[in-house]
């Protein structure tokens, strides 16, 4: 939703005098071309509400805000230092790159780069990468990367004064005028999981992601025996009566004009699916992130670790996985197949296929994330990690917004969503991808 005006909605009014009194500083407005604003707080700064968080001595660090393109880009090589020395393999989705290609197709002018760093001897020790948007007149923090990012997570230099830093550049994020910070798909071993408990985070819906720990086993063959006989006789089926159809193949890319043909074709696949099935996904229905994934696949400089796996027969691609790697760890995106096929559990011959391949590589888990679907609990084993999302209302009408809508009417409606009668979700489908063609941007 794109952001409104004060003068438009009165109730705001008495907002404004209490951001004024909290406010640090000016924030620098979104704008391709202005030099970026760092918006500075005394490293002292204790959080005032939370007395349970008060932090303790340490080395200064000293926050800002980065609230412009170009400042975001100017960070590039600073960042990807931070992730090489402190980022681990689930925050693949708060890389640079990733976060580069997001703005690249989804920053616009209803949402406002937020993104906060603290730095420690002039070195950047911790980057919280958000974005302020407003929605129903509420201000509201989340993470930069949305809707396409699967986990979200802040950034920071591990060591002893970790905690301290955290704490304090919570109270910064506290400090900057949002009615509510809303922190989407949040794992429970994400560095930033601790603080928000401590700070009495609400949670507004919790999910699964299912893993898989390829670490386990020496070889793929070893791992596959923790599968029953039957299971595994099973995926062999699929795999014979797939072979009867004709001459199958299995590819796999990193990068290029091959992988850029098989992410569209992929999209396309899944959307197919969703028709057939009634389902409805704003998301995927974006014309957006078509560009987004086709840009990652042709990007050699600023590449997130691209995967792309398909199955040919007779030399043409009937089943795509769009997966990610980082550090070890392999984040299977989108898996989507041709419904021809459907009954050869091509599918399945797919999945073992790109999982297979990590182990080969040396990839030392396989997280299939949230939801925990039936298929991919049929791959998962005790490795599933548990993913939440968080809020944190920090005025009354943010409070207001976390219990009428993140609490029970957003839910009622994804619930509903999920349930419409199969015509009913065709329809909206095609509703839907009309008005993002009649759009300039390409979205309703």
């Amino acid at each position: 939703m794109r952001a409104g005006r004060d003068r438009d909605l009165p109730v705001l009014k008495a907002l404004k005098a209490r951001r004024r009194a909290h406010a640090v500083g000016p924030v620098a407005p979104p704008s391709s071309n202005a030099r970026h604003r760092r918006v500075l707080i005394p490293a002292g700064l204790a959080p005032t509400a939370e007395a349970d968080l008060a932090p303790g001595p340490s080395k200064a660090c000293e926050f800002a805000v980065i609230a412009d393109r170009a400042g975001f880009d100017a960070l590039e090589q600073e960042w990807n230092a931070l992730f090489a020395r402190a980022g681990r393999p689930c925050q693949i989705f708060q890389t640079f790159n990733w976060l580069w290609h997001w703005a690249n197709h989804y920053l616009d002018g209803g949402t406002e780069l937020t993104v906060v760093t603290g730095r420690q001897d002039g070195r950047l020790a911790i980057v919280w990468p958000l974005v302020a948007t407003r929605v129903a007149g509420v201000r509201q923090l989340s993470w930069m990367g949305e809707p396409v990012s699967q986990y979200g997570d802040v950034l920071v230099e591990e060591g002893p004064d970790t905690p301290d830093w955290l704490r304090r550049s919570w109270a910064y994020v506290k400090s900057l005028g949002a009615d509510i910070v809303h922190l989407r798909k949040v794992r429970s071993d994400a560095v930033i999981s601790p603080l928000l408990a401590e700070a009495g985070a609400i949670s507004t819906d919790s999910a699964t992601a299912p893993c898989l720990d390829l670490a386990s086993a020496k070889d793929f063959e070893t791992y596959k025996q923790r599968y029953s006989a039957k299971k595994r006789s099973r995926r062999r089926r699929h795999l014979r009566r797939l072979q009867e159809a004709g001459s199958i193949t299995f590819e796999q890319h990193s990068r290029g004009p091959m992988a850029h043909d098989l992410v569209g074709h992929a999209l396309g696949l899944k959307r197919a699916w969703l028709v057939q099935r009634g389902l409805f996904s704003p998301v995927l229905q974006d014309s957006r992130l078509d560009r987004f994934f086709r840009d990652i696949a042709l990007d050699r400089a600023r590449s997130p670790g691209t995967r792309i796996s398909a199955v040919r027969c007779n030399g043409a691609p009937i089943a795509v996985e769009i997966s990610f790697e980082c550090k070890a760890h392999v984040f299977g995106y989108i898996i989507s197949h041709d419904l021809e096929f459907e009954k050869q559990g091509l599918g399945v011959v797919l999945a073992e296929y790109s999982i297979r391949t990590a182990h080969e590589q040396g990839c030392a888990k396989f997280d299939l994330l949230a939801p925990a679907d039936a298929y991919k609990m049929d791959w998962a084993d005790d490795a599933s990690i548990e993913v939440a999302d968080l809020a944190m209302p920090l005025s009354h009408a943010g409070a207001l917004y976390a219990r009428l809508w993140l609490g029970s009417a957003r839910q009622w409606v994804k619930k509903a969503a999920g349930g419409l009668p199969p015509r009913l979700g065709r329809m909206l489908s095609a509703i839907y991808c009309w008005a993002a063609t009649s759009s300039p941007q390409g979205k309703p």
